[in-house]
């Protein structure tokens, strides 16, 4: 799901509050792709993260797993190092200009991953910007997924 702020930190701090008060504890980690797993869908309410904290305690789950990606420069500069060297020439130039206005949400959250288990089934609630949509639809066309976690923090250094 898309949201439209350009920063999801104030709703981080919200999630983190909520699953506290519901007992629950958060466990930092995130729900590869290559997981199956069954994506809850929101039906356009802006609160369906809070119904998904509380399936997850009416489920029995002691635990959420919880995962953000903040922009950082140097995935930036990653970004538009391996554009200006590596994409093709015709894709180049406007690939690379949108690639420079990222530099807007440098240090902003535009990912945020909650999940939890149930019966060997793997449940999770994805919020994302339009900025960190554009990021992730400019590394993958890259073939740049490998190098950095789009949905994530991880990255091979």
């Amino acid at each position: 799901m898309e949201l439209h702020p350009e920063n999801l930190v104030t709703l981080k701090d919200d999630m983190v509050a909520f699953i506290a008060g519901h007992g629950l504890r958060r466990m930092p980690g995130r729900v590869g792709e290559d997981v199956p797993c069954v994506v809850f869908e929101d039906e356009g309410n802006p609160d369906a993260w809070k119904d998904f904290v509380e399936l997850a305690k009416s489920s029995g789950s002691l635990f959420v797993t919880m995962n953000d990606y903040v922009l950082t420069k140097s995935d930036l500069e990653d970004l538009i190092e391996t554009l200006r060297d590596d994409a093709p020439k015709s894709a180049e130039s406007s690939d690379l200009d949108e690639s420079l206005l990222l530099v807007n949400y440098v240090g902003r959250t535009g990912y945020l991953q909650l999940g939890f288990g149930y019966h060997g089934i793997l449940y999770i609630y994805e919020i994302s910007t339009a900025w960190y949509s554009r990021f992730q639809r400019l590394m993958a066309s890259l073939g740049m997924s490998g190098n950095i976690t789009v949905d994530g923090r991880d990255t091979d250094e």
